[in-house]
């Protein structure tokens, strides 16, 4: 379903390379966005949730998260006014890992805010990777996907940029596939999510 994601050739972009590349195509009359998230720890510096999180602040990491709803919300009414339909799949691995369950309760907040969200079982989608884990991309229409990187302490590090037409096709289709299999967000939050307790302390 992705084999040609990972066949095709790709230009290194640094992390402030790939952000304005994005946003340049992000506001060039696209019409979809489609975001495929796999990675289960990540770190987000910054984030003031996300550093009360890792030092085990759990209550308080849940109430920051309300510090982004403006910041949401005009982005997500930028994003409306320039037409881009926008997806997001998040596969989530069981256990759920301490980073994911904290950020499903962000991704809870985009729901909320009408964001397009859905989650995937990674179990369901075991015979799709015994070779590649599916890819961590976006991609933004059938100009260009980003392959986003990651360092070996989950801190974001830019993107392999795609343009060759076919792969950018096959791997939009591939999400699509996957997109109508996923599961509702809030039905999987409140099934799988909501119940668990404080994670432990990330170190």
């Amino acid at each position: 379903m992705f084999d040609s994601f990972h066949r095709s050739e790709s230009e290194r972009l640094a992390r402030p390379d790939y952000h304005a590349d994005f946003y340049r195509v992000h506001g060039s009359g696209i019409t979809d966005m489609r975001k495929l998230e796999r990675g289960q720890h990540f770190q987000e510096r910054g984030f003031a949730s996300w550093e009360a999180f890792a030092e085990g602040r759990w209550d308080e990491a849940l109430s920051l998260i309300e510090e982004k709803r403006p910041v949401y919300t005009e982005q997500f009414r930028k994003t409306g006014e320039l037409g881009v339909l926008t997806r997001r799949l998040r596969v989530v691995e069981f256990p759920v890992t301490p980073y994911v369950q904290w950020e499903l309760h962000v991704l809870r907040l985009q729901v909320e805010l009408g964001n397009e969200i859905r989650v995937m079982d990674a179990r369901n989608i075991a015979d799709l990777e015994k070779e590649h884990p599916v890819p961590e991309v976006v991609i933004l229409g059938d100009e260009v996907m980003f392959g986003v990187v990651y360092d070996d302490e989950g801190n974001a590090a830019g993107a392999n940029r795609y343009t060759d037409r076919t792969a950018i096709e096959e791997t939009a289709t591939g999400f699509d596939v996957l997109y109508e299999r996923g599961e509702d967000f809030m039905t999987f939050f409140d099934r799988e999510i909501a119940p668990l307790p404080a994670p432990a302390v990330v170190s």
